[in-house]
């Protein structure tokens, strides 16, 4: 496709010229899509206003050759037939004739080579420029005339091509974990491995890369037990981008609902063609599953790369705009945008609808992903007068024999009217809640940074009803017997700061985007801890020169690389002791820095890549982190799979959730206000779940606390975590042996605390402890 750059748009194809009639129909027009078929393609597409839809079978060596056959149709706005001597490697596009009026919506140019909407393999890119826009446009891309004037250059030469493909071998069984055992991880195919050790140059960066052993010992040895992929549908950079010479590196601009981006895939794979990426991927997904890991993926749904009513038009907006794409009613009718990105899908439509779910059903079934991600999920919710949490897309999605046993999480808003919508979405969707990102970052971070400046903070209310599964949120009506699983709980996401950015910038540092600063959120919730910008990975030395002259001191910088430390094991112990599903960036659990930028999504460079050069500090954090994940895993107690009530249950003797001030006593219902209370003490009950007891001892301030442990069933606690600790060795832990040894018991080091003692914790730090028996047990079942 390559040779395809130098070739000129031509204007003297006479499209207008019949084309021979596709030979014989297609028996089943409402299956959408190209497919393989007894020796030839059943070909099925939308295009409702449509005068005449022609199917163009292209070479595959980057040449010109094109030869066309006019659609059956339309039946019910579907045009279709079956031509036979086409089969699996086919290139094809479209080419779709009709009325050309721009304010009505209609953009029907037959001069533009459209790619399939179900199109699930593709060749090539889009080569950006005057051809491959609908309309005539000037040396900036804007339009060139008002009203729109048809185009008449011809866009093949710049667009890629649609591909036959199959899926030929079987993928193994998907792990199925259950909910309140998952713990996601957030990554970039191409980041998370690009510098990864022990992956050949060849493998890096792609998904034969992801699929690597090296990467897959890694995720298992953390403790992962599902990757949630960045967008990996294939994608086309905005041209705002494209002029600035930066990419749309996390792909939320999306070219094919069906097909996997190619340039994820290995060099010898694209060398093979479509067929040869649809393989790696559906490669990297079983040896996935072997290892029992499910693959999640993000999707975005809600708008595609074509932008606005004077974007490009490559696939969607030249077959029917109306059908796929929100609009208003006005004369020339606009594009309502509630994505932030030119366009919004219309799932008014049914049509639009079958697409979203025929896409959904297509990588799960035949791709064997394990769930999905919805960008901006209340936009696929919408209709025009708003959202309704009972669409019939999301009941379409939540009943489907297939996806309905996926994961189904939704990010609940967009920046439309009515666009947060957190707690809303139905069964059996869990959701983003960013409700609990927000609470715990300012527990530990902007409350820190009031206290620190004299200024006082507000107690323990909101981070106790977001660490016990935002009931407030999830539990009402019958969503109460979904658990506090609908609550993914995070910190970071790709968007945002990273952990460790969190607990070095005050503010954003976003200029390498080339937008003077302007991008990426404001309400960041983070704290630098007295110094901006400097990083755990920078030698004190250079800190202090990078101060110009600041009166800080060396001995402040070398205190406030560890406080920074504590902080985010610190929410990190939170995170992973709360009841909810957790999700992780990938390295956050190893102190991975972005410089300060919380908008890296044009970023294809260091600042997104992950960088596996590991110091001291980031190798402690690593251990903490698959040490905490290892005492999830193995302590039901630490994830409940049910909402507390705070009572007994039947046979027990504590309740199942219980919170006590620092004395031991019950917090007063006036008491979650105060300041006094940031010292607090958590208790859960083992009884149901079979497990130990739980407690978890707060100290949300800048001083030592003593604190009374609650007495709870009259057991002893071992320490199995503490947030001072610099690294689980300081606790007596042998991560490494020690993480196999929990199928068996505790480890025998670890510190005991009698249960009514008095204990001192160190100043903004977490403790969670684990009783000494299980509540059906009388005898220590503890020690190894």
């Amino acid at each position: 496709m390559d040779s395809k750059r130098n070739m000129v748009p031509s204007s003297d194809h006479d499209f207008a010229a019949p084309a021979p009639r596709i030979p014989s129909p297609n028996p089943t027009p409402r299956r959408i899509g190209v497919y393989a078929r007894e020796g030839g393609i059943d070909v099925a597409v939308v295009a409702r206003h449509a005068t005449r839809v022609d199917l163009c079978i292209l070479a595959d060596d980057g040449t010109a050759h094109e030869k066309r056959w006019s659609l059956l149709g339309p039946e019910d706005g579907i045009w279709h037939g079956h031509l036979d001597g086409a089969g699996l490697g086919t290139h094809y596009g479209f080419r779709v004739h009709g009325p050309w009026d721009p304010d009505a919506a209609m953009f029907h140019n037959p001069a533009k080579l459209l790619l399939d909407p179900y199109g699930r393999g593709l060749a090539g890119s889009v080569q950006m420029g005057a051809a491959v826009h609908a309309h005539t446009v000037d040396e900036d891309l804007y339009p060139a005339t008002y009203p729109l004037e048809q185009s008449d250059l011809n866009s093949a030469p710049y667009m890629p091509h649609s591909v036959v493909v199959s899926t030929q071998f079987d993928i193994a069984d998907k792990p199925r974990t259950p909910w309140d055992q998952t713990v996601i991880y957030e990554l970039h195919v191409k980041g998370f491995t690009l510098n990864m050790p022990d992956i050949p140059d060849d493998l890096r960066g792609t998904y034969a890369g992801l699929a690597h052993p090296a990467a897959v010992d890694y995720l298992k040895k953390l403790g992962i037990t599902a990757v949630e992929l960045l967008p990996i549908h294939a994608k086309h950079d905005e041209t705002f981008l494209i002029e600035r010479g930066l990419t749309n590196y996390w792909g939320y601009s999306t070219l094919s609902f069906f097909a996997p981006e190619p340039s994820y895939a290995t060099e010898a794979a694209r060398r093979r063609g479509a067929q040869g990426v649809i393989d790696e991927f559906r490669g990297m997904v079983s040896i996935l599953h072997q290892a029992d890991i499910e693959v999640l993926l993000d999707v975005v749904y809600n708008h595609t790369c074509e932008g606005s009513e004077t974007g490009s038009t490559l696939s969607w907006s030249g077959f029917d705009a109306p059908l796929y794409y929100r609009f208003d009613h006005g004369r020339p009718r606009r594009m309502i945008d509630v994505t932030g990105t030119g366009n919004s899908l219309n799932t008014d439509e049914p049509l639009a609808m079958k697409m979203v779910l025929d896409s959904l059903r297509y990588w799960s079934r035949e791709m064997g992903i394990d769930g999905f991600r919805f960008d901006l999920a209340a936009t696929l919710g919408r209709f025009s007068t708003g959202f309704a949490p009972m669409h019939p897309l999301l009941i379409g999605i939540g009943t489907d024999e297939d996806l309905c046993q996926d994961k189904l999480i939704a990010e609940p808003w967009d920046i439309g009217p009515g666009g947060w919508q957190t707690g809303n979405f139905p069964s059996p969707f869990s959701e983003w809640n960013d409700r609990y990102r927000d609470t715990v970052r300012e527990f530990w971070l902007s409350d820190f940074r009031s206290l620190a400046m004299g200024r006082g903070a507000i107690g323990p209310m909101k981070l106790a009803t977001r660490v016990s599964g935002s009931s407030d949120l999830f539990a009402h009506g019958g969503h109460r017997f979904d658990g506090p699983r609908r609550s993914v709980n995070f910190v970071t996401a790709h968007d945002g700061f990273t952990l460790a950015d969190l607990t070095a910038f005050d503010h954003k540092h976003n200029m390498a985007n080339l937008e003077q600063n302007r991008d990426g959120t404001t309400n960041n919730h983070s704290w630098n801890h007295g110094i901006e910008g400097t990083i755990a990975q920078t030698p004190v030395d250079d800190a202090h020169d990078a101060l110009n002259g600041s009166p800080a001191s060396s001995d402040f910088l070398q205190d406030i690389y560890p406080t920074r430390h504590r902080s985010q094991r610190n929410l990190l112990t939170t995170l992973l002791t709360s009841s909810g599903t957790p999700m992780i960036v990938a390295g956050d659990e190893f102190q991975r820095t972005q410089f300060g930028n919380n908008n890296a999504y044009c970023q294809d460079s260091p600042i997104s890549w992950i960088d596996w050069n590991m110091s001291d500090s980031q190798k402690q954090q690593l251990a903490t982190v698959r040490w905490l994940l290892a005492l999830r895993r193995h302590h039901p107690v630490l994830r409940p799979s049910l909402f507390a009530d705070g009572r007994i249950a039947e046979g027990d003797v504590i309740a199942d959730l219980g919170w006590f001030d620092r004395d031991a006593h019950d917090i007063a219902q006036d008491g979650w206000a105060q300041e006094h209370n940031r010292v607090f003490q958590m208790l859960r009950s083992g009884y149901q779940l079979g497990d130990r007891d739980a407690l978890v001892v707060v100290n949300g301030t800048l001083d030592v606390a003593t604190v009374r442990l609650v007495s709870g069933r009259g057991s002893d606690w071992y320490v199995v975590m503490d947030t001072s600790w610099s690294c689980p060795s300081d606790g007596g832990i042998n991560v490494e042996g020690d993480i196999e040894r929990l199928e068996r018991g505790l480890p025998d080091r670890l510190e005991v605390v009698r249960c009514g003692d008095e204990v001192t914790i160190e100043p903004q730090s977490v403790i969670v402890m684990l009783s000494a028996r299980t509540p059906h047990h009388s005898v220590d079942y503890g020690r190894d």
